[in-house]
């Protein structure tokens, strides 16, 4: 036998795995604060009060790695969300029901509405070029929303950053610690902020907010 024989080689393109995680009308999603009844608080609680909680619940929560110094990967991004990765460490942009926040130089998280997670994935299998990594990691996340006039010196009894107006304006973000847990915070306005905070804290971090606030009044906002 000839020792210049060769064989082809078939090469097998690579296929990624896609799952639908959506569940089905059937089965109820619950939110991480689903046990709290907050629905039930809004309606029979109190409806003046210096902080007002609401939960942003079931949102799609998307982390997307990538290069930001990739034209390419920028522009497909802004195809797919119709907004502009934020660059600047520590910022964020806002877009009707999509917002996406700067965590590192190479990480952001989108959130949008929970319903759309998987044509969002779906549309960056589509259209984003080169090496990306983009994990949905909406169950294990919620939002919570405090506002009002007081809701800043509950923000200072639980974290440890400088939350006056010109170090820390509107759309700043920062992963900070808040009590012996985490979160992402962002500001949304003078006297509103955003919590992003883990499944497993979400009960701790309720129960937190309902002692820090009871000075001041705590309303709940369906």
């Amino acid at each position: 036998m000839s020792d210049n024989t060769t064989a082809q080689e078939t090469v097998t393109p690579i296929k990624a795995a896609v799952m639908d995680q959506l569940p089905s009308a059937a089965i109820q999603g619950q939110s991480p604060l689903h046990h709290a009844d907050l629905d039930s608080l809004a309606q029979q609680g109190p409806k003046t009060g210096g902080v007002h909680l609401r939960e942003h619940k079931l949102l799609c929560h998307l982390t997307l790695r990538c290069n930001q110094g990739d034209e390419a990967q920028k522009a497909a991004v802004e195809r797919v969300l119709g907004l502009a990765l934020p660059l600047s460490p520590l910022t964020s942009v806002e877009k009707g029901d999509y917002s996406i926040r700067w965590l590192s130089p190479d990480e952001w998280l989108i959130l949008a509405p929970g319903l759309e997670a998987f044509d969002i994935e779906t549309k960056f299998r589509t259209e984003m070029p080169g090496h990306y990594s983009l994990v949905n990691s909406s169950g294990g996340s919620t939002v919570l929303e405090l506002s009002g006039e007081n809701a800043i010196d509950v923000l200072k009894r639980s974290v440890s950053v400088d939350l006056h107006a010109s170090v820390f304006p509107i759309g700043k973000v920062v992963s900070t610690t808040f009590a012996k847990s985490t979160a992402i915070l962002r500001r949304k306005g003078d006297h509103t902020f955003e919590l992003i905070i883990r499944r497993s804290f979400a009960d701790y971090i309720w129960l937190w907010l309902q002692d820090t606030s009871r000075e001041f009044g705590l309303v709940i906002d369906a």
